[in-house]
Formats: structure tokens, sequence, C-alpha cells
């Protein structure tokens, strides 16, 4: 890959913080608790929404982020090691269908795929008790940002300059100065080039979530999913890569030879690790006590114009008994921000007759 110039990289690390911080939304902005100084109006969903569209466009029919992705199913096969850190039935021995989605995060449905330097999968667990299980990852395992009032001020920062069509650098470099807690996500990305594919990226839920058993015994826990595929980074001078859609037409051949395997590892903190901020990372000795759940399978693709994804909110506040949010100030606010943008999609395809994505 050709090195990049300063101002490129802050505008490609500004981009995926961006991305990444996009998709948190706390419940009080929908209740209107959070006040900007020097504001006159609290931050709604529909404010926030507004900053995703001047940010990336107004994609009529499209959703406000993510808006690339491709629609997959197929199943969990649960091993039933997961119900020693929770009860939900997700986890009891068996299988439960599901329904997810690959995207990459920005609100542009026409963003070029070698562009992207974060993968994202969401996924719905359907339950046989009606129960559902939602959840949104990243290919990254922190956040960029760790409160709402900050990922707003991000999204202000990367506003496009009209003369340029970019978002300004200086702005940029103010903004990351100004939270020195952009770093570890910044950082991580250096280290950590692109996956060359969705099926072999491993994903995390970056939050914690609260489990408890059914003895009643609670922990906090954060999960990933690891490819059985092996690593390999994306070369953006192959020739795959120079297909704008090549994640998903990749991921289409691929399936022609059958299913595509993840590990769902669930990973118990420590004493004092943080459980209410999304970017810090726990201590790598966590792993060695993470709990092998079972394996997530992705048979089958479809297109996100009409696939089974395609009305779908991934929110990661929908959870079975057994599952409940943390504290974390960033965690689940899909719940009100996507509502909003499904609302405004959907709206936009009975006007205009656009497939929704």
């Amino acid at each position: 890959m050709s090195r990049l110039s300063h101002s490129q990289l802050l505008a490609r690390y500004a981009f995926i913080a961006f991305t990444l911080a996009a998709c948190a939304a706390a419940f009080a902005w929908a209740a209107g608790w959070i006040h900007w100084p020097g504001r006159e109006a609290a931050l709604t969903p529909s404010r926030l929404i507004d900053a995703f569209e001047r940010s990336a466009g107004k994609h009529p029919g499209f959703r406000r982020n993510h808006a690339k992705g491709i629609c997959v199913s197929g199943y969990f096969d649960s091993n039933g090691n997961g119900a020693a850190l929770s009860r939900a039935s997700v986890f009891e021995r068996g299988r439960t269908p599901l329904i997810g989605r690959f995207s990459a995060p920005g609100g542009n449905p026409a963003e070029d795929d070698a562009d992207t330097t974060v993968r994202s999968f969401a996924l719905r667990f359907a339950m046989r008790d009606g129960e559902e299980w939602r959840t949104g990852m990243n290919s990254a395992p922190v956040f960029a940002v760790r409160t709402p009032q900050a990922v707003y001020e991000l999204q202000e920062a990367m506003e496009h300059d009209k003369r340029t069509g970019r978002p300004d650098p200086a702005r940029l470099a103010a903004f990351f100065a100004q939270h020195p807690e952009t770093n570890a996500l910044r950082d991580w990305l250096a280290a950590h080039p692109p996956a060359s594919a969705f099926y072999n990226a491993s994903y995390y839920s970056i939050d914690a979530f609260r489990f408890t058993n059914a003895s009643g015994n609670m922990r906090f826990v954060r999960w990933s999913v690891v490819p059985d595929a092996p690593y390999a980074p994306a070369d953006n001078h192959d020739s795959n890569a120079r297909d704008p859609d090549f994640l998903s037409h990749d991921l289409r051949v691929r399936l022609q030879s059958g299913p595509v395997r993840w590990r769902l590892m669930l990973t118990p903190a420590g004493a004092g690790d943080p459980v209410d901020d999304a970017t810090r990372a726990w201590p790598a000795e966590r792993e060695r006590h993470r709990v092998d759940a079972g394996t997530i399978v992705i048979e089958h693709a479809q297109s996100q114009i009409d696939g089974p994804c395609r009305d779908l909110n991934f929110d990661p506040t929908v959870l079975p008994a057994g599952i409940a949010p943390s504290d974390d100030p960033l965690l689940a606010a899909r719940a009100a921000a996507y509502a909003v943008s499904f609302d405004r999609r959907t709206s936009e395809e009975a006007h205009a007759g656009v497939k929704g994505h």
C-alpha cells in the first residue's frame, strides 16, 4: 500500500472514528435529558440523524448509518457452555435461527469497499420462546469516544468543507487533541489493517453487558465472534479490491462452496475492568477465561434491497432474559436514533417507490 499523507491519515482515522461512534446514541437523547452548553435545544434522535445526513449526504431509502450492506441468514449452534454465564435460552444446547447483515460503517451506499477500514456484523437470534437477541458488532474492539456529547462533537468535526468536499483536517486534529481517548481506536487501526473479506474478520460487542445465570449469579461480559477462516489483510492493489463491491461479491462466491463459521466467545470481566467505557479494552489475560459458547453458521446471502434483514433495526438493547445492558452511556441508543432512521427510509420508499435498504 502507498503511504498516506498526514492529512489523509487524519481524515481516514476520523472517518472510522465517526462511523464507529455513529452507532451510539444514548436513550437519554430521546428523553431530552442531555443539553449542550450554548445550545437552546436538547440533542434528539432527529437532530442526530440530521447530522448523519449532513456528513454523508441524503440517500433516500437507505439506512443513515451502515447504508451499504448485505443480508445473511443461518443459525447459531449452541454447545451449552454459555449457560454457565447466562440463563438466556439461546445458550441452551441446540440450534437458534438467525438473520444478519454485513456492512461497513457510514451513510453513503455507494462507498467503495477499498475505502473502508472497518467491517460490521449485525445479528438477530430468534429464540424458541419468542424472545430475540439483537447485536451489532464491529471489527475493532473499542469505540472512538466515551460519551454522547463527544459523539455529537465528532459529527460536527466530520462535516465536509464546502470548498474541498472533505472534512477539515485542522478541525479533526483539534477534536482529537480535545479527546485523547480516541488514541485507543486510532492506534488499533494503525496496527490492524482491515480484513480482506467479511468472513475472515473477527467482530466485537465492544460494550459490556450484564449476564445472569440460572443461579442468579451476575457477571459483566463482552463477546467476540472469531472466524474459522484465517485473517488476511485487504490489499487495495489487488484486482479483487478494485471491484467497489468486492466484499459482498466475494461473500456470495465463498458461500457457493458451503457455509462460513465463527466461534462465539464470551469474555467475563475481571475485578476493576471498566464496564461503562467503550474506549477501554480489557486486559489481554481476560481472554484466557473466555467461554466458547458455540458456532455461528452463515449459509446464505441475500440482497439488502429485498432480503430478510431489510426491515430490521439491529438495536443491541433488544435482549432476552439473562442478558441486560450495562451502564455504558453509549450503549444502545440505536433504539432511539435507529427508529428515526427507519421511519425516514420507509417513508421515502412509500412516497418515491424506493426499495428500502
